[in-house]
């Protein structure tokens, strides 16, 4: 199996890791990476020995596969551009500000026969790894996921930065058709929501509710899943799970071994092994696009409720 020629745009905190990444793996050689920011480029470049480049066209004819890891607003111009010139895109989440765009990303990929993959990194936790595939019936869900504030992401609201994690790991679960959204949130910090709770139901009877904050104290990501006769309790940050049961004997818990992995490694490992394998990855750019459809109902649902108050 030949190696996969791969770039990385955007080496900011997450995008360097992309490179860090790459650089070690198996299957992939690393070829350069772009950033507007040249001293900033140089420097992850040079860590790698690769070149670094100012401009993204620079990758083009150098690469069979790109990282995009640069502001949502850039998302949909970079990856079209790529995907036009048929290189494989892991573009990471959301997959972009409109589902006119995500619509667009797809019609491409598909078209091409090309791989998108979108970067929602926690499908790719061990310990949902472990359980997903035990889960057949969730009846009620809920998420939380916290965190301290900081500048980078808040060119989105926290729907789109934070919650829409939980939102595409819920409808892995659910497999149904969303019936009614109940959303709440408000502004604080940044010109978008900082805090925001969804209750979302499906037309199976299942019920989510989720709660994203930007503007906590500590970090929190846990997942709890109820479902007849079994409760699940899993946190992301540390990689654990907790399954309590109902038996005949009472409620037995069961604190299984997760071997704790590195999530964005098995990510990138995901991606080349899909275009190696030529298969669909784990989160292609079809299932992002439904994941950003209910974050971005969730996200209007809120601002209307601004319009309606007069508040923010």
């Amino acid at each position: 199996m030949k190696n996969v020629r791969v770039g990385v745009v955007g080496v900011g905190r997450l995008g360097s890791e992309h490179a860090r990444l790459y650089a070690g793996m198996k299957n992939c050689l690393l070829v350069g990476v772009a950033d507007t920011r040249r001293n900033h480029a140089r420097e992850v470049a040079g860590k790698h020995k690769v070149p670094a480049f100012a401009d993204y066209a620079s990758l083009f004819g150098k690469v069979e596969a790109v990282s995009i890891a640069v502001p949502t607003d850039l998302h949909y111009t970079i990856a079209r551009d790529f995907l036009k010139r048929d290189v494989h895109v892991l573009l990471e989440k959301p997959i972009t500000r409109t589902l006119e765009e995500a619509g667009k990303l797809v019609s491409i990929s598909e078209k091409k026969n090309i791989i998108l993959q979108v970067g929602h990194v926690e499908r790719f936790n061990s310990a949902l790894r472990q359980i997903e595939r035990k889960i057949k019936n969730p009846r009620f869900i809920e998420c939380h996921r916290l965190g301290p504030y900081q500048e980078r992401g808040t060119e989105v609201s926290v729907v789109l930065d934070l919650m829409i994690h939980d939102i595409d790991i819920i409808l892995s679960l659910v497999k149904s058709r969303v019936k009614r959204i109940d959303a709440v949130g408000v502004s604080l910090l940044s010109a978008y929501e900082d805090i925001a709770n969804a209750r979302i139901v499906f037309a199976n009877g299942a019920v989510a509710n989720i709660t994203s904050s930007r503007i906590s104290a500590e970090k929190l990501r846990k997942i709890r899943i109820f479902e007849k006769d079994t409760y699940v309790s899993l946190d992301f940050l540390n990689q654990s799970l907790s399954i309590y049961r109902r038996s005949a004997r009472g409620i037995i818990k069961e604190s299984p071994t997760v071997e704790k992995i590195e999530p964005l490694k098995s990510e990138l490992e995901d991606f080349i092994d899909s275009i190696s394998r030529k298969r669909t990855p784990l989160v292609s750019g079809r299932l992002a696009r439904e994941a950003l459809r209910v974050a971005l109902n969730i996200s209007k649902q809120i601002q209307n409720s601004y319009k309606k108050t007069g508040t923010k």
